[in-house]
């Protein structure tokens, strides 16, 4: 069985972590690059940095926080936000990421999906998406601009059109679960897991421990991604990880 992962989240506004439910009402959860370390030294797999303002306000992610959040890690570290070319990408790169995440602009251009993956390897990119469930058509929807503008895509379909492209991973958070801690969105993560060949990082939920369990067990999913249960020491990754190797879940 593959070792599944914990991830813990890093949403950054202005040089500082954030978190908010369903995509709104932020508020600071403290400085990223002492995170980031915190986090290391917890026991985190990996670490995701997103730039949460940075496809919305056009600004480009912040180099100096990236190279300074990767100088503390020892861990495999994925950034996103305003990544827009596959200049941006090699700034990122080159200021000590592992791998890149890209959402809206991937969406505006899937093709630099395919440039990102033949240049850096599809190990290197990282497709976010962002669903929210529609009554109306009957399935998750994909929104852009950190869960402003809602498009024509289907999650599923999007997420199998970006493998196609060359995405090594995808990240699938639930808008409906982000923030709300009562667990991740099994549905999506399951008809997204299923449809596609490549690890599927679950986010959006996250409560406790059993949460873990749950997603990791009910659908057999990678990873999974939480931000606010470890930002404000509801839970601790080595907690977590206890609890799982108790009830039989491969973990590192």
């Amino acid at each position: 069985m593959l070792t599944k992962r914990i991830i813990p989240c890093l949403d950054v506004k202005e040089g500082r972590v954030v978190k908010g439910v369903q995509f709104v009402s932020l508020r600071d959860a403290g400085d990223p690059v002492e995170l980031a370390k915190f986090y290391d030294e917890q026991g985190a797999d990996e670490l995701v940095f997103l730039d949460i303002s940075a496809s919305h306000e056009g600004k480009e992610t912040m180099v100096d926080v990236v190279r300074k959040t990767a100088a503390t890690l020892a861990i495999p570290f994925t950034v996103g936000g305003g990544i827009r070319t596959l200049n941006d990408m090699k700034k990122m790169l080159r200021a000590g990421a592992d791998k890149v995440s890209v959402n809206t602009s991937a969406i505006e251009r899937p093709q630099l999906i395919a440039e990102g993956a033949a240049f850096f390897g599809s190990q290197c990119i990282v497709v976010a998406i962002d669903a929210k469930w529609s009554q109306e058509k009957g399935t998750w929807m994909v929104y852009t601009h950190g869960g402003r503008h809602e498009t024509e895509l289907t999650a599923v379909k999007w997420a199998q059109e970006a493998t196609r492209l060359g995405a090594g991973e995808i990240l699938l958070t639930s808008m409906d679960q982000d923030g709300e801690k009562s667990g991740f969105n099994l549905a999506l993560t399951q008809a997204v897991n299923d449809a596609v060949n490549v690890p599927v990082i679950a986010s959006g939920g996250a409560g406790n421990a059993q949460h873990f369990y749950d997603v990791f067990t009910k659908v057999d999913v990678d990873a999974a991604l939480a931000a606010s249960i470890f930002h404000y020491k509801e839970t601790s990754i080595s907690e977590v990880k206890s609890i799982l190797r108790e009830k039989g879940v491969t973990v590192r």
